[in-house]
């Protein structure tokens, strides 16, 4: 293989040989470094040691004309190595220019490139970025360790360790290493059935080194196993050879300095991050993320349009007469549930190809208005509330729209909120009267908690607790199994509703006259407040959305819906079109661009993207943002 313009079959001068010792990093090759002899079949010698080639196997090699390179230097007296001019041609005399040194970071992105084009199985072209940089692509010593530890030859992998000693940081790192090479060469002898040479290394080499003692233990008791395939499940281990192997040397790379041995896929981790960090940054990205890096391109950076979030109304529901007070869409997103003053729950079905929306039920007879609407888990029921003076509470059958139960326990009660159990057997439901209760499916009363005026209620995923918000401004949690509540959050003004986050840790709460707050649940804290919406006394129902919930929708007062990002407290959107203040927003689940917003105006509105994206609209909106 021939090097930058160097004459093949030209005997090249060379240079002295470097200074022997462990440093790293360039040292001092020049341009257009070790053409090859002459003949078409002289072969250039893998000796940045990642993957020894036959004629390299032998780093003594004196094969005619060929090229013995050890980690990109050509080594010293090797025939027809060495520094040739930059477009020199064999014989000429021109002088030698004197490379540049590299600095450290261009050192070390020629090292991760080197890593990357190896992991490809270019290895040849890996020898000559090395060789012409004058960069090595790591420690010598580390070369032998990884070679050895493929190959299995463990005797001279741990001879390897000590090599590598001086150069780890940490004095217990060799034990770590150490021991992990013992425990593959331990599970190696059982898989071949070679049970006395595994006993030999347990008792005589890995039990001596004194560490992980409990993982010794469970090792031993691999002796019993009958066959390598039980072998292989009981030690969730992939078997002798290459893959496990690697994984190994994974897992080794870890205690090495990255001076010494690049960590593992290095550049592809670096590539990743970036990708994720602009993903994080980006206050629009709304689609799943996708860790592979095939799935986006890495010569522009990531930015998502406006346009492609839900900000313009796609629909406009008007089939309810009267103010809409809540809408919510079923857990599959298949549906959409309205209540309203108009005494009726409208059942919307989502058509999965053009997001539009038709009437599929209406539910009649509420006589107080629709205020709140749970879907059971499984969406197969709906229970409906009304409004403060309402002491009914009607479950419904879904798929045939018949009611199942009309629940009241006193005429003086008050059931404006529900909240379903796990389990989908049971829900809790109560008022600002002074109790709640749990029923099952038949409004048979399991349980009450008395004296509590409950504004809000929630179920947590353990099935246990309740979370309700009442008239004192905070969040208790209460326990029906041993009969236990304590406080979780507290605010200095009432809380007209709230919402949990799927895994339970936030809450989304809507304080009168303060707006949008969320808290940890877990660090009982406040973590933000949103601005912009406008809330006073009215119950506003707010709602995580998008994928991974990153976002906070809600209506307003001032006849808006807004969306935050959630770490951000400015809105990222304020949706006009309503002509009354905003009630509820419900973000569809499953479909990350849906969200419906209901207004005492008597509409619903359905919220996506711009009817027309085309890649100049995201371009142009991309240097809008830039600027």
């Amino acid at each position: 293989m021939q090097a930058n313009g160097a004459g093949g079959g030209q005997q090249q001068q060379q240079p002295p040989p470097g200074p022997a010792g462990p440093e790293l990093g360039c040292l001092g090759a020049q341009n257009g470094e070790a053409s090859s002899g002459s003949a078409a079949g002289e072969q250039l010698a893998h000796a940045n040691g990642l993957l020894p080639s036959a004629s390299s196997a032998n780093s003594g090699s004196n094969s005619p004309g060929g090229l013995s390179v050890n980690n990109g230097v050509p080594a010293a007296g090797a025939p027809g190595s060495a520094a040739a001019e930059m477009g020199g041609g064999g014989g000429s005399s021109s002088t030698l220019k004197k490379k540049k040194r590299l600095s450290q970071s261009d050192e070390d992105v020629i090292r991760l490139i080197g890593q990357h084009l190896h992991g490809l199985g270019l290895n040849q072209t890996v020898d000559l970025l090395m060789q012409e940089s004058g960069c090595r692509l790591e420690h010598p010593s580390a070369t032998k360790f990884r070679n050895h530890v493929m190959e299995g030859e463990w005797d001279k992998a741990e001879n390897d360790l000590n090599e590598l000693k001086p150069l780890v940081h940490s004095p217990h790192a060799i034990v770590r290493m150490k021991f992990l090479l013992l425990q593959q060469k331990y599970l190696e002898y059982l898989e071949d059935g070679k049970v006395l040479e595994a006993l030999q290394v347990l008792r005589c080499e890995l039990t001596p080194l004194k560490y992980n003692t409990e993982r010794i233990h469970i090792l031993s008791g691999y002796l019993m196993c009958s066959h390598a395939d039980d072998l292989r499940a009981k030690a969730e281990w992939e078997g002798k050879g290459t893959a496990s192997r690697s994984k190994l040397l994974d897992k080794l790379q870890t205690y090495l300095p990255p001076s010494v041995m690049l960590p593992p896929r290095r550049l592809q981790n670096l590539l990743r991050q970036a990708v994720e960090l602009q993903r994080d940054r980006c206050l629009y990205h709304n689609t799943k993320l996708d860790n592979n890096l095939d799935s986006v391109s890495l010569l522009i950076d990531h930015v998502c349009s406006r346009k492609q979030f839900p900000c313009y109304t796609q629909q406009i529901l008007t089939e309810h007469c009267n103010e809409v007070w809540f809408c919510k869409f079923s857990n599959d997103g298949t549906k959409l549930a309205t209540g309203s003053k108009d005494t009726t729950v409208i059942i919307w079905q989502v058509d999965p190809d053009t997001h539009q929306l038709k009437l599929l039920k209406t539910l009649e007879g509420h006589a107080y208005g629709v205020s709140y609407i749970a879907w059971s888990p499984d969406d197969n029921y709906l229970v409906a509330c009304g409004p403060d003076d309402c002491s009914e509470l009607w479950l419904w059958n879904v798929q045939t729209g018949e009611l199942r139960t009309k629940m009241s326990q006193s005429h003086e009660d008050s059931l404006t909120s529900v909240a379903w159990n796990p389990d989908g057997k049971r829900f809790v439901t109560g008022g600002q009267r002074g109790q709640f209760y749990q029923c099952d499916l038949d409004g048979n009363l399991l349980d009450s908690w008395e004296g509590v005026r409950v504004q809000c209620l929630w179920c947590l995923s353990d099935g246990k607790t309740v979370l309700a918000s009442d008239t004192h401004q905070r969040i208790r949690g209460y326990n029906f199994e041993d009969l236990t509540d304590r406080n979780i959050v507290q605010e200095d003004h009432p809380i007209m509703s709230f919402t949990i986050s799927k895994n339970g840790r936030l809450a989304l709460l809507n304080v009168a006259t303060q707006g949008v707050h969320l808290w940890d649940l877990q660090d009982r804290v406040l973590v933000r407040k949103y601005q912009g919406v406008t809330q006073g006394f009215y119950t506003i129902h707010s709602c995580f959305g998008g994928h991974n919930e990153d976002f906070i929708a809600s209506g307003s007062e001032d006849h808006k819906v807004y969306i935050w990002h959630k770490r951000s407290e400015l809105p990222i959107a304020e949706l006009t079109g309503h002509t009354r203040t905003v009630n509820c927003v419900s973000w569809n689940p499953q479909i990350p661009s849906m969200m419906a917003s209901a207004s005492d105006d008597g509409t619903v509105r359905i919220w996506g993207p711009a009817p027309f994206v085309d890649n100049q609209d995201i371009e142009e909106e991309c240097s809008s943002m830039d600027s």
